[in-house]
């Protein structure tokens, strides 16, 4: 071992996949502003001399026809069905890494956000139904459930280390799972007539990535090619297309194909030719060559090895992209004070907190969870007005759920319930993370 190997600790067992969530986390920081950036752009063209062709842009025409296969949406479908399938993708990908690999093995330390997700989702729910008393708009409940990762983690990353890992994992767990449950809400609450001939197809088609994964396939281009395949058919189904990527995602493998110690061998057999231009040509050198790269890049699992790959453009395109094609309302248009609006603050604000802590608090109470190391009660508080940001998942569904006459006034509760969300449970981190440095 060389003297600059020593100089750095030893790689453990933990590293595998703390590594991965701290790669995550500051992804998702770093998108959080950049996803407010293309908020305040939306938000400024929609008010300005540029509005109407701002927001005619994304009602373009695009797609192709095959006879009587049409398959022409507009641009802002694009972005919602397709787009954000990937979106979908990632948070399964991290789920599936969480719950097999990092420190969600637990059963217990995962019941914990899953029992706040429950609670973040149903308390809104009910509040929500409770306002709109069967009023139009009644059915766009789906609203009020889900949180922005993105926004959340944002908000996080201003105090740094002044609050524990374990509110971030926490929070980060909590609004995955939100985000699964409320793309499964869509694809069975928001979608169309079903099409059972092209859910049948879809069906065949992720038989056909089980298959092939079995067959020890492991070209991505030929996945990507199916998963497009799948969600053509669920996009013709009538079942919310981006159903697809959650489920993709959660068929993704956790386990490496080649492991360590293979990895060592296939690398030592390369490290041991001598020095020299010798790996052109068809020859075993070369062969030896191919082999090592290609054990490297299968040492790591499909699941992160697809989240390395997408969660940058996730986080840093397909995200702002959407804030730009949702975000835009002419606020003079808007009426805050009508009762959907109402009802979406109060569910996302007001719902969310109490729905996960109440949850939360049953959950250990009942002994079915327990709070991580360094987890305080105040600390779960804070975190759980966080999770009322409901801003992406929720102008995606707000998107499906209302119509043009009430979308704005739906847009326009939702960035107020963000706002004051993120408000309070600044304010509520800020006032912990003083006392505890007095401490």
């Amino acid at each position: 071992m060389t003297d600059q190997e020593n100089e750095n600790l030893p790689v453990g067992a933990a590293d595998w996949f703390t590594k991965p969530f701290e790669r995550f986390l500051k992804i998702e920081a770093a998108a959080g502003g950049l996803l407010l950036l293309a908020l305040v752009i939306a938000l400024v063209l929609a008010n300005s001399f540029w509005a109407k062709g701002f927001l005619a842009f994304w009602e373009t025409p695009i797609g192709l026809t095959f006879g009587s296969l049409d398959f022409t949406r507009s641009l802002r479908h694009w972005i919602n069905d397709g787009l954000m399938t990937f979106f979908f993708f990632v948070v399964s990908l991290e789920l599936k890494r969480e719950v097999v690999l990092g420190e969600l093995r637990n059963p217990r330390l995962a019941a914990l956000p899953l029992a706040g997700a429950l609670g973040g989702m149903v308390v809104p729910v009910l509040l929500y139904v409770m306002l709109m008393n069967g009023e139009p708009g009644s059915h766009g409940w789906g609203t009020v459930m889900a949180t922005d990762t993105a926004f959340v983690i944002g908000c996080l990353a201003i105090f740094g280390r002044r609050i524990p890992p374990s509110l971030r994992l926490f929070l980060l767990s909590l609004a995955i799972f939100d985000d699964v449950g409320a793309i499964l809400v869509v694809a069975l609450g928001y979608g169309e007539a079903l099409n059972w001939q092209a859910l049948g197809f879809g069906v065949l088609g992720l038989g056909s990535v089980a298959a092939i994964s079995r067959l020890g396939i492991r070209s991505i281009p030929v996945y990507f090619l199916l998963g497009g395949a799948v969600w053509l058919c669920f996009d013709a189904s009538g079942i919310h297309a981006t159903i697809a990527g959650v489920i993709l995602g959660l068929m993704t493998p956790t386990k490496v194909w080649v492991s360590d110690t293979r990895l060592r061998l296939i690398l030592g057999r390369v490290l041991a030719y001598p020095q020299g231009e010798h790996w052109s040509g068809d020859t075993s050198d070369r062969h030896d060559l191919r082999q090592a790269g290609r054990a490297v890049r299968e040492s790591l699992s499909p699941v992160e090895r697809l989240e390395i790959m997408l969660h940058p453009w996730v986080g840093f395109a397909v995200m702002p992209i959407f804030a730009l094609a949702n975000a835009g309302i002419a606020v003079h248009n808007a009426d805050i004070g009508q009762s959907v609006s109402v009802a979406i603050i109060a569910g996302l604000s007001l719902g969310k907190p109490i729905g996960v802590v109440g949850f939360s608090w049953l959950a250990v109470r009942s002994g079915l969870a327990v709070l991580a190391p360094g987890l305080s009660w105040p600390f779960v508080a804070a975190g759980a007005f966080l999770t009322g940001i409901g801003f992406t998942m929720s102008l995606f569904i707000a998107g499906l759920a209302f119509e043009p006459a009430m979308l704005n006034a739906a847009k326009l509760g939702i960035l107020s319930a963000s706002a004051i969300s993120a408000l309070i449970g600044t304010l509520i981190l800020v006032r912990l993370t003083m006392r505890d440095k007095r401490v």
